[in-house]
């Protein structure tokens, strides 16, 4: 099943004034990858040359 959805990216400002980016994704596509509390690590790829991100799980 291929499922799309907009998202929108959080900027949060820090104590010390940086910025960090956040993306929430849905809980079901979460739950569907398997990736709960315990076991939560996942592996991020950013592609350059197509401007993708890929999430799997580790």
């Amino acid at each position: 099943m291929k499922e799309k959805r907009d998202l929108n990216v959080m900027f949060a400002k820090s104590g010390s004034g940086s910025i960090t980016s956040r993306l929430t994704i849905p809980i079901a596509w979460v739950k569907e990858m398997n990736i709960t509390k315990d076991d939560r690590t996942v592996e991020v790829t950013f592609n350059e040359e197509s401007k993708t991100i890929t999430i799997k799980k580790k």
